[in-house]
């Protein structure tokens, strides 16, 4: 097994930056816009996107929540280990509001697919978009793609995109990890 660190903290404050930036042109002040960090790994990104737009870039009272897709998707009996539920959290209305999907890697688009699902529980938004920090772009079964992309990386199916977040992992970085 062999890693290659693609990209350090810096180059992911950098990427935080221009995404908030890229928010902030398509949606203006939020007042019609929620920010949905997809657990378990999207609420890291979507907690520090929410927290740039806050305190960098004075958009006050975003709607941040968290949502929880673990049911949702198609292969969660599948699986040998049971799977734990984590925690929804969306205490505003959804209903005619422009929605942003928050999720670290885009991969098959199976999780996105299973947020679609889970989100209806909720209501009915106006609109629907993606925010990734890494998009997987030969990777994916569906036909779902990224609004907003932090950078886009070419992985072959015997490697692993893993993003580090401080708030987890200690660091921030993003690794290939190329399983031999």
């Amino acid at each position: 097994m062999s890693n290659k660190r693609l990209l350090n903290g810096t180059e992911i404050d950098i990427i935080l930056n221009r995404l908030a930036c890229q928010l902030i042109e398509n949606h203006g002040d939020f007042s019609n816009t929620a920010l949905i960090g997809l657990q378990p790994r999207g609420v890291f990104l979507g907690q520090r996107i929410t927290k740039l737009l806050e305190e960098q870039y004075n958009i006050k009272n975003v709607n941040y929540g968290e949502l929880d897709i673990t049911f949702y998707r198609d292969d969660f009996r599948r699986r040998d280990a049971p799977l734990e539920a984590n925690k929804t959290t969306i205490d505003f209305t959804i209903e005619d509001k422009n929605i942003v999907f928050i999720d670290d890697v885009l991969y098959s688009g199976r999780s996105i697919r299973a947020a679609l699902s889970a989100i209806q529980a909720f209501g009915r938004p106006q609109k629907i978009e993606l925010l990734v920090l890494i998009d997987r772009r030969f990777s994916r079964h569906l036909p779902i793609q990224p609004n907003y992309k932090g950078r886009q990386i070419d992985a072959i199916n015997n490697e692993k995109v893993v993003v580090k977040w401080k708030e987890n992992d200690n660091e921030d970085s993003i690794y290939l990890i190329k399983n031999n």
